[in-house]
């Protein structure tokens, strides 16, 4: 079943066009990845699906077209994004970062879901009465992820989680990410400049370059070409 699904979608910036025409579609408990360089408009692709940006096109979400919504609207059904720069709230302590990503609920379950996060990031449970502007970045990325989960989406928007993290950290975020997939079932768009790390997560995965597919294909195919290969995996 298709989840997500961008036709030919364009976004902009006042008068700037950044992405030409993207087509991808995502399928429920599926993940994709993005990769391209820097200014190819990946994060743009994830700030058009959250509403965030002026776009073109067409954007449905689990059969309801949500081209144009605002991003309070988006995020109400279901889709959560985890900005490039993690965006913790410094002031609150980890428990209350925690309850505020699930303010949209109306569920009595936020508390078994403050402890799968927990589980998921120990770290956090060490750290949860310190206040998140005391936590390293590491730690920092570890709360906006699991601030995401906290609202209980069906598809998590990931920009960057590794960006400016030690590599063994960057492991640890991407071992909790796999397991939020295979265990919850949750959808995912995943933006990385660490291709082996994305690859560890998607299925399948398009390369951008500015603004529009230049390469699309599931994760084996894109690692087996010569020009994935050079640009993203060293070799």
């Amino acid at each position: 079943m298709t989840l997500l699904e961008l036709e030919n979608v364009t976004a902009s910036y006042g008068h700037a066009q950044v992405l030409h025409g993207i087509s991808f579609q995502v399928g429920d408990n599926d993940a994709i990845g993005i990769l391209g360089a820097n200014g190819a408009g990946k994060s743009t692709t994830l700030r058009a699906i959250s509403g965030m940006v002026q776009v073109g096109g067409k954007i449905t979400f689990d059969g309801t077209d949500i081209t144009g919504f605002r991003p309070d609207k988006v995020a109400s059904l279901g889709i959560a994004h985890v900005p490039e720069g993690r965006g913790t709230i410094g002031d609150l302590t980890v428990r209350d970062n925690l309850r505020v990503g699930a303010y949209l609920r109306k569920d009595k379950k936020v508390a078994d879901d403050i402890e799968l996060c927990l589980d998921l990031f120990p770290n956090l449970r060490e750290r949860i009465g310190s206040n998140a502007s005391a936590l390293s970045g590491g730690e920092q990325q570890m709360l906006a992820i699991s601030r995401a989960i906290m609202a209980k989406p069906r598809l998590i928007l990931l920009d960057e989680a590794s960006l400016g993290l030690a590599p063994s950290t960057a492991q640890n975020v991407y071992r909790a990410i796999r397991r939020l997939r295979t265990e919850q079932g949750v959808a995912m768009v995943v933006v990385e400049q660490n291709a082996m790390l994305a690859f560890s997560v998607v299925d399948h995965a398009i390369v951008l370059e500015t603004g529009s597919t230049s390469l699309a294909g599931s994760r084996d195919e894109l690692m087996g070409m010569d020009e994935v290969r050079r640009a993203y995996l060293g070799g």
